[in-house]
């Protein structure tokens, strides 16, 4: 049976009844409601079989939102949604009463907002999250480059039964062209067998008039070579990505990134790693 073809990364949001305190009318076409049926035939054009809905706001609503949608939409396979860490006690209650949806898979926070570099090292937030390994649930790290990479290894270590994965190969300087130190914290982070990682969000850390396939394909090769395929997923970071062009655009663009690797490691990529990880 051919793998399923899995998004890990997207998003909704409604402006009317929804709070996004970083969603500011700078962002442009963002500055604006997306919601399932806008994204369902973007899937359908894809090939996409079902995708992993993430948290757009460090909110309960935000929450309740995607699991309503999650019951509605047959094609949202999973849902990553938020507690506060913060607040250990209210969070483990909130893990244990989302645990009851048959699509809640985990949590994620939005750490690269916080003022705090080290905020998800704090040893309030560790508490919270060793509630999430305690229930097997997944911590995606939006593990923004250079400030939030760099602590992964100690989570992973500290929380060695913790599935986390990294949002957006922690968003790679691609639009300088360089590796450098990110090459090398995500390497460490690979180390450990518990951190997985996405391939979404590439096209918005290149050149957004100008990006294509060869610049995204040095930072995945290296992403592969560090992880193996089977540690990593694809993900459109859509409604984002149109910041720097479209669902199909990212969808073409990193199929061809992978061309010359084996249809093993494509399957893993785009489908197979997702459906193991995501309990899919």
């Amino acid at each position: 049976m051919a793998t399923r073809k899995i998004d890990t990364h997207q998003h909704f949001w409604n402006l009317q009844t929804g709070d996004y305190s970083w969603l500011k009318p700078e962002y442009g076409p963002l500055y604006r409601t997306f919601e399932p049926p806008e994204l369902a035939s973007q899937l359908r054009a894809a090939g996409i079989d079902g995708t992993v809905v993430v948290q757009s706001a460090n909110s309960y609503a935000d929450t309740d939102a995607m699991l309503r949608q999650a019951e509605t939409y047959d094609w949202i396979a999973a849902v990553i949604g938020w507690v506060p860490l913060m607040e250990p006690a209210e969070a483990t209650n909130a893990l244990d009463r989302y645990s009851r949806h048959a699509k809640f898979r985990g949590i994620r926070h939005l750490i690269h907002d916080e003022p705090d570099p080290n905020w998800v090292v704090q040893d309030r937030v560790l508490e919270g999250l060793q509630a999430v390994a305690d229930r097997g649930l997944i911590f995606e790290v939006v593990a923004v480059f250079p400030n939030n990479l760099k602590h992964v290894p100690a989570l992973a270590e500290r929380f060695p039964n913790l599935t986390l994965v990294i949002d957006h190969l922690a968003k790679p300087p691609i639009k300088d062209r360089e590796m450098g130190p990110w090459a090398g914290q995500l390497a460490a982070a690979a180390q450990f067998s518990n951190v997985y990682a996405k391939v979404s969000g590439l096209n918005t850390a290149a050149d957004p008039e100008h990006w294509s396939a060869a610049d995204l394909k040095p930072y995945i090769d290296h992403a592969i070579d560090c992880f193996g395929a089977d540690r990593l997923m694809f993900g459109s970071d859509w409604p984002v990505c149109v910041l720097a062009g479209d669902y199909a655009r990212v969808w073409t663009e990193t199929n061809r990134a992978l061309e010359g690797r084996s249809e093993d490691e494509i399957a893993a990529l785009l489908g197979g790693t997702a459906t193991r990880v995501y309990k899919l």
